[in-house]
């Protein structure tokens, strides 16, 4: 199921009146589509935001440059879009439909960015690569690794967030699973062959390029599921898709701060049993104290997507709240909203066109009906819609897959 070549996005007079609690006062909000802001042409993907300092946006995306493969990076200020700006152009650099770049801007107003950078002809064999800008993307620092372990294999699924005067990052590491280049078998000199565990990995990132120790999260998780990372008070707190010696792959949580971390936890009991990975990671998002996560999972069976909120910065969560419409794809993102809603974003199959979704929920399971931001795709290049909250405003940014798509971004503003 394809969208049409050229189908317009139009304008989208959503107008759905929801309640909210402002203190004891109530008053009625509404969420209002605007109109699309920012394109790019096929074949473009991959989008990323990430919120700024003084309100700003950092959109990155995958969009080939004479054939070859490049990152591309825009910021959005209080006057509009800039001009895309290159930030690597290299015919090694790896893209991937779930596995994409993204950005994070330091309180000194850094900016820091991720790829994935081939090293070895193995289909899975790549590293992080960072690089810093001090100018707003006009110019950046060459290229350095993000972590210590050089072996040719999967190392990615990264996630940034503003730490202290820096930056902090986790990422999948598969250097427990090195061995045979062609994806992590080791045989044994009595002819074995041994396959070694996934691993979560922590570490921080200076203003200057330094990076900090790192520091092992999880030593057995799921292979190809996104990571998320959230700043709750003066803590961190990292999601990602855990697995067990009998394969249940359910959501797992960690909480710290530099290399102090509690042993994992679930955030929901699903008992997901998959023998693979469903490349459908969890999303994270938090202030001061509370907490929220959104998650896929196919338990049972039956494809699902649920919230859970957390009031005590992720030691425990209360009961999962189940959003989709019957036939979600996931591929979640989750913004938390002042009054302790959240935002929640998908992908749903749907009976015709999929289509990407969002509806507002709050912790006592109450839900709005789910508003509509593009109709889209169900194949992969259809990527995985990526959501920020600026104030009293939501961006969205999703990729339109073939001829006639590409990358998009829109506002749906919060309103009285």
């Amino acid at each position: 199921m394809r969208t049409r070549p050229g189908w317009p996005v139009r304008a989208l007079a959503l107008g759905a009146l929801l309640s909210a609690c402002a203190g004891e006062a109530e008053r009625q909000v509404s969420l209002e589509s605007g109109d699309i802001e920012f394109e790019r042409p096929f074949p473009s993907g991959e989008p990323h935001l990430a919120v700024g300092a003084e309100g700003r946006t950092i959109l990155t995306w995958t969009e080939p440059e004479d054939g070859v493969p490049a990152l591309r990076l825009a910021i959005r200020e209080a006057d509009g879009w800039s001009a895309p700006r290159t930030v690597w152009t290299s015919e090694d650099m790896f893209v991937n439909w779930a596995d994409f770049p993204s950005s994070v801007e330091m309180p000194d107003g850094t900016l820091a960015v991720h790829w994935l950078e081939k090293v070895a002809e193995a289909p899975y064999a790549y590293h992080v690569m960072l690089a810093l800008s001090s100018d707003d993307g006009m110019t950046w620092t060459e290229p350095f690794r993000a972590h210590d372990d050089e072996s040719p294999t999967e190392h990615g699924f990264v996630s940034m967030v503003p730490w202290r005067d820096g930056a902090a990052l986790t990422w999948l590491d598969a250097r427990a699973m090195a061995g045979a280049a062609a994806g992590g078998v080791h045989i044994t000199e009595d002819s074995h062959a041994v396959r070694g565990p996934m691993s979560v990995r922590f570490r921080t990132l200076a203003p200057d390029g330094r990076l900090g120790p790192e520091v092992l999260l999880d030593d057995r998780t799921c292979e190809c599921c996104q990571t998320a990372l959230a700043r709750v008070g003066d803590g961190l707190v990292a999601a990602y898709r855990d697995r067990s010696e009998s394969e249940v792959r359910d959501i797992a949580v960690v909480r710290g701060a530099g290399e102090r971390w509690t042993a994992p936890a679930p955030v929901s009991t699903d008992g997901w049993v998959i023998p693979g990975c469903p490349v459908n990671g969890p999303q994270l998002s938090g202030d001061e104290a509370a907490l929220v996560s959104a998650w896929y999972t196919g338990a049972g069976g039956t494809p699902q997507a649920y919230v859970a909120f957390s009031a005590d910065g992720g030691a425990s969560f209360g009961p999962r709240i189940r959003i989709d419409e019957g036939l979600p794809l996931g591929r979640v993102d989750i913004e938390r909203l002042d009054d302790g809603s959240a935002a929640v974003v998908w992908l749903e199959a749907s009976n015709d066109t999929p289509r990407v979704l969002v509806r507002r929920v709050h912790p006592d399971g109450s839900q709005e009906p789910p508003l509509l931001i593009s109709e889209t795709a169900g194949e992969r290049s259809s990527g995985f819609p990526r959501m920020v909250r600026l104030g009293d405003e939501l961006l969205f940014a999703w990729t339109i897959p073939g001829e006639g798509g590409g990358v998009r971004v829109r506002p749906v503003r919060l309103s009285d």
